[in-house]
């Protein structure tokens, strides 16, 4: 019994470990850092105020927030969202934070 339990406990540390790996996986190069910052300053979206939220990378957006995509990136793995005036890139599958552009 002891060895099941720590068998399902390993297993779900290993999931959690996955999911939050995932988002630090999407490397967003320097050309593409400049190209993202230059589309939302052109296409501003409404800022939204999400109480508490932790401006780190791995903290999750909830899913009442819009993501909106980068069309000037091909293939971006990420979307963005405006919180509280700071732009936040953000992988769509796990909502999780890639990075703060500041």
């Amino acid at each position: 019994m002891k060895s099941r339990f720590a068998a399902a406990a390993a297993g779900l540390f290993i999931l959690a470990g996955t999911a939050a790996a995932s988002a630090q996986d999407i490397i967003i190069q320097p050309e593409q850092e400049v190209i993202v910052r230059e589309y939302v300053r052109e296409r501003p979206v409404t800022s939204v105020t999400v109480p508490d939220f932790a401006f780190e990378s791995g903290t999750v957006v909830p899913e009442t927030v819009e993501l909106y995509p980068i069309d000037e990136v091909p293939d971006a793995q990420y979307r963005y969202v405006v919180i509280d005036d700071r732009t936040v890139l953000v992988e769509p599958q796990t909502r999780r934070v890639i990075r703060v552009l500041d």
